[in-house]
């Protein structure tokens, strides 16, 4: 799989976030799309790396962005993860099946370990790469250099 780089056109999906709903990334269009994605819910720097999309929503609207949240984990257990961390306005989606699809399509699924990386993928209003990033799996993502990022598009 050959890895996404800048200027790509994003690949396009459907996955369902953590209440059933179908999210398809070519209906956002015209928005900056944020891809968060992180290893496994229910762990420790994942629950703050999507913390942190939920406590910056009112930020990512008011630059017509939609950050998503995305790992393998299933539907079911995204749900009761976003239940505990409270994250009520941040679609979490579930690339479970087939396993890790969207990560592989980006280039940031670990087989190895048979899950993604922990990777923020900026794509512009025009379905666009502007921005990958994968960080070291024990690395807090810094949500203030996404910010900074997008606020300059």
């Amino acid at each position: 799989m050959e890895e996404v780089k800048v200027g790509d056109s994003a690949k396009d999906f459907t996955l369902k976030d953590q209440n059933g709903e179908e999210v398809k990334l070519s209906s956002l269009a015209g928005k900056k799309v944020l891809l968060s994605f992180h290893p496994l819910a229910w762990t420790e720097i994942c629950a703050k790396q999507m913390q942190s999309l939920e406590a910056n929503k009112e930020t990512f609207d008011s630059m017509n962005t939609v950050a998503l949240g995305m790992s393998v984990d299933t539907i079911p257990s995204k749900k009761a993860w976003a239940d505990v961390l409270v994250i009520r306005n941040t679609q979490l989606l579930s690339d479970f099946w087939p396993h890790g699809e969207v990560a592989k399509s980006y280039d940031i699924f670990n087989e190895e370990r048979g899950i993604s990386k922990r990777a923020n993928i900026i794509i512009d209003e025009n379905q666009k790469i502007a921005f990958v990033k994968v960080y070291e799996i024990k690395t807090l993502p810094d949500i203030n250099e996404i910010i900074e990022f997008i606020r300059n598009m």
